[in-house]
């Protein structure tokens, strides 16, 4: 009898500190499979080195590329989005000289099957998990077959309603039926420029998010640090854990731009300490 009663003591002792550890905050998110990166588009005034030093400083391990940064004379001042092979591998050590990997790519540039095929080609060799564009919806059936081939998926973006023939969340959903390798990228600030809930929005696109774009914007569109917008970050943070969402969350951070580092780091910060508490 006293043998059970030891037994069922530790038995409780160990579930209510598993309770305890479960909430505690050590300085990153409690119980969350998500990766925190950064845009370089953050960072696009500055040279892909000093790009590069400044994502490292801000705490991630990866990075999204653009396809229209001009990485300089060292690429012979080509765009990232049109690198040769030897400007590829230069990219590559430069990334792991800075700690770094790049997990994808915003390809604003491809036109039909052979550039995308290109752009496939390079996020195999560079090992991105998956590229970020707002294709023609023609070439959707294209790119999905290419991204089964490559095993890299693509993610569609959403600019402010206007521009994009996919800022609402409903339109990626109707563009990517019957695509399987292709699904959204999430960016929180154009959805509301385009007069729509962040929350709502990550709803109606639930199971199809790869990856977020993370920033936050006032009531008059422009960007602002993290927590001062109009973004109900509690609300996307429950919304993204309801989903067991997996992806990356890069952050970009529009303002400021010659010298925002604090600014990312500030984004960083508030968005892990919001994930500890949410």
């Amino acid at each position: 009898m006293k043998t059970s009663f030891k037994y069922l003591l530790a038995l409780t002792f160990i579930v209510c500190m598993a309770f305890t550890n479960k909430d505690r905050f050590d300085g990153k998110p409690a119980d969350i499979k998500w990766k925190m990166g950064v845009a370089l588009y953050s960072f696009n005034q500055h040279s892909l080195d000093k790009a590069l030093t400044m994502a490292a400083e801000s705490g991630v391990k990866s990075v999204e590329g653009f396809s229209f940064y001009n990485l300089g004379p060292d690429f012979k001042n080509k765009d990232m989005g049109n690198l040769d092979a030897e400007g590829v591998t230069l990219l590559k050590k430069k990334l792991k000289d800075s700690g770094l990997t790049m997990n994808s790519m915003y390809v604003g540039d491809a036109n039909n099957a052979a550039e995308w095929k290109r752009y496939f080609e390079m996020g195999r060799q560079l090992g991105l998990k998956y590229l970020v564009c707002e294709p023609k919806k023609e070439q959707l059936g294209t790119i999905d077959s290419l991204a089964g081939i490559y095993k890299i998926k693509v993610a569609i973006h959403q600019h402010v309603k206007g521009t994009s023939e996919y800022w609402h969340p409903e339109m990626v959903l109707e563009a990517i039926k019957g695509h399987k390798n292709i699904g959204a990228c999430a960016d929180l600030g154009h959805w509301v420029r385009s007069g729509l809930d962040p929350v709502t929005c990550l709803e109606i696109l639930k199971g199809h998010i790869i990856g977020v774009h993370l920033k936050d914007v006032n009531t008059e569109g422009n960007d602002v640090d993290l927590g001062t917008g109009a973004i109900n970050f509690p609300g996307v943070i429950k919304e993204l854990k309801k989903q067991q969402f997996s992806g990356t969350i890069n952050s970009e951070c529009e303002h400021n731009m010659k010298d925002n580092l604090k600014d990312v780091k500030q984004a960083l910060d508030y968005f892990n300490s919001m994930a500890a508490k949410n």
